[in-house]
């Protein structure tokens, strides 16, 4: 049995160079983990001072770089700007002839596959999109974080083994979507991730108002079995009062929501509605209690939506 061991990653010979155009929270964290797997950041761009920590903290003794001179140092670069910052971006690469044929251009951005990036690819580069689902702080716990996290791929077929091979480097799992399935793949990490981050803090505020001194701890172990339950068991996994079709209980609900935080009454009712008819479609909600929980809604959203009722911290 062979006991010696592994070598350091920077004794590997590096296979490319990386270069990382937007030093916001995903950027380094991506160039670190290629750096782990043999490859050789040799350059980063970053505006803001947070950017640049950033790089400084995950990428050291990287040179800070206008982006067309991080292009003329890589082989392989990382486009991780906001999802509208990114078409003017490919654009202004390619018409300033900072493209190279032959060098990997990578975006990260959910929204879009590869098809953003063909001014690229007329320039002669390899295009590939690669989104990470995972929500990232900007430090170096996101490395470890990417251990067994799923990316979304999409790429021309002839660049597909390419592209999950990075993703495989980077720790994560790749998950092939289609260029037009990009928006709705979005839209579903969106809904699930970025929403859930709305509805815990607005629970957290609400639980203060009530009395509780550390809403941290009581919903810790609550919300980690309801997402274990609902990864587990999908829509069988609901529970509460919307699903019981206890109408009183909601109404009771609104009213407290209507005195203490008005703010969150909209958002409310919208989820009660979806959850009510999740639990209809799937029978955990009886028909009869169904009408009367509907009720309590409707009358609510009545006066959500601007009639005669509404109240001042309504949905405008």
């Amino acid at each position: 049995m062979n006991t010696s061991p592994l070598p350091d990653p920077k004794d590997r010979p590096a296979r490319l160079t990386v270069g990382v155009v937007g030093a916001g929270r995903v950027g380094p964290a991506l160039a670190a983990s290629l750096q782990l797997a043999g490859h050789r950041p040799v350059a980063a761009s970053a505006v803001s001072d947070a950017s640049r920590r950033r790089a400084a903290a995950l990428l050291p003794d990287v040179p800070l770089l206008p982006p067309a001179e991080v292009l003329r140092h890589a082989e392989l670069v990382l486009l991780t700007v906001p999802d509208d910052a990114l078409p003017g971006l490919v654009t202004g690469l390619a018409e300033t002839g900072a493209i190279r044929p032959g060098q990997l251009l990578v975006h990260t951005s959910g929204r879009y596959g590869a098809k953003v990036l063909d001014p690229a690819l007329r320039a002669g580069a390899l295009p590939l999109a690669l989104h990470p689902a995972m929500t990232f702080t900007g430090t170096p716990v996101d490395v470890q974080r990417l251990a067994g996290c799923s990316f979304g791929v999409t790429a021309p077929e002839e660049l597909r083994l390419a592209a999950e091979a990075l993703v495989i480097e980077m720790g994560g799992e790749p998950e092939w979507i289609a260029e037009e399935r990009r928006p709705l793949y979005h839209a579903a990490l969106a809904l699930g991730a970025n929403h859930l981050v709305t509805l815990v803090a607005q629970s957290m505020e609400l639980l203060r108002t009530a009395g509780v001194a550390a809403p941290d701890r009581m919903l810790g172990p609550l919300l980690g079995a309801a997402l274990d339950n609902a990864l587990r068991s999908g829509d069988a996994a609901l529970t509460g009062p919307v699903a019981r079709g206890d109408a009183g209980t909601v109404a009771a609900h609104l009213a407290e929501l209507t005195e203490h935080a008005p703010q969150a009454v909209a958002g409310y009712v919208a989820m009660a509605r979806a959850t009510a008819d999740r639990a209809l479609d799937h029978g955990l909600l009886r028909p009869e209690l169904a009408e009367d929980l509907l009720g309590v809604l409707a009358g609510r959203a009545d006066r959500t939506d601007g009639g005669p009722g509404r109240t001042e911290g309504d949905a405008r």
